[in-house]
């Protein structure tokens, strides 16, 4: 375990570093957002990458409906109010509108897919939240 977790930090280090080289060459379609909103924003992209964590723990234990509650209120369409999305989109290009709510349509369905309780199929379904997460990192950042 020991290890694992250097690994992880030596790891998340080489990322920083290799991160903050290339921020001035970053290709990526940069959004500008008053501090208080990216700090926001910022908070919300670390508690859904929390609640992905728990429902893969969740899954892994073959707990689907608690995952799919934790899912359906944290990321998916009923998380909506809770991350003041509403306050947010005006300051995001269209596409990235489209991708984050493309990603909480995702994590409605993995909930409902998750219900049914097959863990193959909840998986495959929880794949298409993290390929919004993905899609939209890949085009768009914040600092």
């Amino acid at each position: 375990m020991k290890n694992r977790l250097m690994f992880i930090l030596i790891s998340g280090m080489a990322c920083m570093t290799s991160t903050m080289s290339y921020a001035a060459d970053d290709p990526r379609q940069l959004v500008a957002l008053p501090d208080m909103m990216q700090h926001h924003m910022l908070s919300n992209m670390r508690d859904h990458l929390i609640t992905l964590n728990e429902i893969l723990t969740l899954m892994s234990t073959g707990k689907l409906d608690k995952a799919a509650d934790i899912a359906e209120q944290r990321l998916g369409m009923s998380s909506l109010p809770l991350h003041g999305a509403s306050h947010m989109a005006r300051f995001m290009p269209k596409g990235m509108q489209m991708a984050g709510t493309n990603m909480h349509k995702a994590a409605s369905r993995f909930a409902r897919k998750a219900q049914e309780g097959a863990l193959l199929p909840a998986y495959r379904s929880l794949a298409d939240v993290t390929a919004t997460c993905v899609a939209c990192h890949s085009a768009y950042r914040i600092r």
